[in-house]
């Protein structure tokens, strides 16, 4: 257990940093094309992760081990989302952006270039990033899991957005992997159900 809170606390250090240095770095440096990919990369790789955690613990439910993964879910989310946000408030403190202000134009919800894709997946992550505390925990009760449940949009909309804009093959094979296990861990739950109901 020791190794895996270690595991979270780097990951979440490291969402937090990047959160940080991110905004600050791009305005004394131009962050490449190429940087900006790499990040990008491993943003997906972490939502990919995370995503897969749940249905693999459910599925393969006597295994211990996966149990305690699903601890590396926060942290993951939290170097994902803060890779993404990071990127925003770039975008909003950059010299003469209009970023804010375009967040209420359709086209920036255009389905052209595949940017409606690009935007859900930045407005959920935000609020998942914004959300995962425990202090929202407690404000929010109950409602927390629903609002949490947005890393479904989350990555799904960036997967989209890999796979059809960026025409990434990884992309493509997580949204798939991450759609049948989640079936999967679905319907095992639901044959459980029937055998555990009583019978009349």
């Amino acid at each position: 257990m020791k190794v895996i809170d270690y595991i979270q606390t780097v990951l979440i250090g490291t969402g937090f940093a990047l959160l940080f240095c991110l905004p600050a770095l791009s305005l004394f440096f131009d962050i490449g094309y190429g940087a900006k990919e790499r990040l990008f990369i491993i943003s997906f790789v972490a939502a990919f992760l995370l995503m897969i955690i749940r249905p693999l613990s459910d599925i393969f439910d006597e295994q211990r081990w996966l149990k305690k993964l699903i601890v590396l879910r926060k942290g993951l989310g939290i170097l994902s989302a803060s890779i993404i946000v990071g990127f925003m408030l770039q975008s909003i403190i950059a010299p003469g952006s209009v970023y804010l202000t375009s967040l209420f134009s359709a086209r920036y919800y255009s389905l052209t270039s595949y940017a409606l894709f690009a935007h859900i997946g930045d407005i959920s992550g935000l609020i998942l990033l914004l959300t995962s505390n425990r202090w929202s925990q407690r404000l929010l009760k109950g409602n927390w899991k629903r609002i949490q449940r947005l890393s479904y949009a989350y990555f799904y909309a960036g997967g989209l957005y890999e796979a059809l804009y960026l025409e990434s093959s990884f992309a493509l094979f997580a949204l798939v992997v991450v759609t049948g296990l989640v079936l999967f861990a679905w319907v095992l739950k639901l044959l459980h159900t029937e055998q555990d109901r009583p019978t009349v």
